[in-house]
C-alpha cells in the first residue's frame, strides 16, 4: 500500500510549485516507518550476554557495528538471531522512570539529518521504508542534504505521557526541531513539509502538539502522514502475545524483532485506542473477549507483569488518548480493500500460539476503523 501511494505523495508536494524551477520546491523532512531507521551498537565490558550464547566476546571493545538492521550478518551466521535479539532489548529504570539499553550495550540512531539509514540489505524489505520515495523526489529535483533531509530514530522508544521522563524520545524532537529550523533557512526560509510514514506520523505528532504553535505556523507548511490512522491496530496485539512468530519467523530480522519486542516502549504506542475501537472484540477466547477498553487485562493474561502493565497505562495509554489536530495543513493517505487483520482468535486461550485471524479491510497493516477515526476526530466506534 506505501508504495502504491508514491505518485500521490509527489503530486502533492508538486501543487503549489509553478513550472519554472527548482527554487520554488519546498525542503522536505522525511520521517521514517517503524523499523526502518538503522541503528548501530557498541558493547562494553559491562554487558552479559545470554548464558552460552557466545554474544559479546567478539564485539566488546571492537568499536561500533550495525545492529539494525543486519540481513546480511545473520544470512552468514543466523546463530548470531539471539545475539542481536538481547542487544536490542530495552529495560525499565524505575530509579531513572524511563527506559534504557540493556546494561553494556550502547546505542545510536544512523545519519541523522539525512535519507541515507532508510535502506535495508534485506532484498524483501527494499519498499517497505522510503526508499522509493526518496528516489521519486529526487527525479523532480530534491537533493539530499539541501532540499531533502531525513530525520531517523530509535523505533525501540516512545513518546511518553506529560511529565514522564522519555529521553530519547526529548533527544528526537529536539533534534527534529533543529533539522526542520535549518532546512528552512538553508532553503530562503520557506516553511519545511513533513512526510512521515506509519510510527513516524506518531512522533511527528506528538512532537508538533508539544511545540509552541507560533513555530508551528513559522515552520511547518504541511504535514503528510502515510499508513497510519490514530487508534493503533488489533494487528500489533498479535506479536506481543505470541511466541510463535518469535518461534516461527518469517525472516530473521522478523524473529529478531518478535523476539526483543515485548521489551519495547513502543509496542504498546501501537495497541489499539479505547477512543476508536471501544468495547469492540479484538481478542476473542471461548470464555472472554478483549476489547481496547481490556488492554490492560489482556496484557496481563498475554504474561505482563503488574508493573508493565501500569506502564502501559501511565505511560503510553495517555499519548494514544490525548492525540490531537497538529494545527497545520495535513494530509493523510492510506491504502485500503487489502485484507486487514480485524480480530484475533485464541480460543484456548493459549496466547503463545497462533492465533485465527479474522480480516477486515485496510492496507494490510492498518486497520480501515483507524483511519476513518481521522474524519471523526479520534472518536470511539459506538
Amino acid at each position: 500500500a506505501f508504495q502504491r501511494l508514491l505518485p500521490l505523495v509527489v503530486l502533492l508536494l508538486l501543487v503549489a510549485r509553478p513550472s519554472s524551477a527548482v527554487p520554488s520546491l519546498h525542503p522536505v523532512v522525511l520521517v521514517p516507518g517503524n523499523t526502518c531507521s538503522q541503528l548501530e551498537a557498541r558493547l562494553t565490558d559491562e554487558y552479559e550476554p545470554p548464558p552460552a550464547s557466545g554474544c559479546g566476546v567478539p564485539r566488546q571493545g571492537r568499536g561500533w557495528f550495525r545492529l539494525w538492521d543486519n540481513f546480511t550478518a545473520l544470512q552468514e551466521d543466523p546463530s548470531l538471531f539471539r545475539c542481536y535479539a538481547d542487544q536490542l532489548r530495552l529495560v525499565y529504570d524505575p530509579r531513572a522512570g524511563d527506559y534504557r539499553n540493556v546494561p553494556g550495550v550502547k546505542t545510536r540512531v544512523v545519519a541523522f539529518g539525512t535519507t541515507r539509514s532508510f535502506g535495508s540489505d534485506d532484498p524483501s524489505r527494499k519498499n517497505v521504508c522510503m526508499e522509493g520515495l526518496v528516489e521519486a523526489l529526487e527525479r523532480v529535483g530534491y537533493r539530499e542534504g539541501e532540499n531533502l533531509f531525513g530525520a531517523p530514530y530509535d523505533f525501540r522508544y516512545a513518546p511518553a505521557a506529560p511529565g514522564l521522563a522519555s529521553r530519547a524520545f526529548s533527544g528526537f524532537s529536539s533534534s527534529l526541531r533543529l533539522l526542520v529550523e535549518r532546512a528552512s533557512q538553508r532553503n530562503g526560509n520557506k516553511p519545511v513539509v513533513l512526510v512521515t510514514h506509519s510510527l513516524g506520523g506518531l512522533f511527528a505528532a506528538v512532537f508538533l502538539d508539544r511545540t509552541p504553535l507560533r513555530w508551528r505556523r513559522r515552520y511547518v507548511k504541511h504535514l503528510v502522514m502515510l499508513c497510519l490512522g490514530v487508534g493503533g491496530s488489533p494487528l500489533n496485539m498479535w506479536p506481543l502475545a505470541s511466541k510463535a512468530l518469535a518461534a516461527n519467523p518469517t525472516s530473521l530480522q522478523a524473529g529478531v524483532l518478535t523476539y526483543g519486542n515485548r521489551s519495547f516502549a513502543s509496542m504498546f504506542s501501537l495497541l489499539p485506542s479505547p477512543r476508536v475501537y471501544g468495547r469492540t472484540p479484538l481478542v476473542i477466547t471461548r470464555d472472554r473477549n478483549y476489547s481496547a477498553d481490556d488492554m490492560a487485562e489482556y496484557l496481563a493474561a498475554a504474561g505482563f507483569s503488574e508493573d508493565e502493565v501500569a506502564r502501559y497505562r501511565t505511560r503510553a495509554l495517555p499519548v494514544t488518548l490525548n492525540l490531537r489536530a497538529p494545527l497545520v495543513p495535513m494530509t493523510a493517505m492510506n491504502g485500503v480493500g487489502v485484507p486487514t487483520v480485524d480480530k484475533l482468535v485464541f480460543w484456548d486461550a493459549n496466547f503463545s500460539g497462533k492465533p485465527k485471524l479474522v480480516n477486515g479491510d485496510g492496507d494490510g497493516q492498518i486497520n480501515l476503523e483507524t483511519v476513518l477515526a481521522l474524519q471523526r476526530g479520534g472518536s470511539r466506534t459506538k
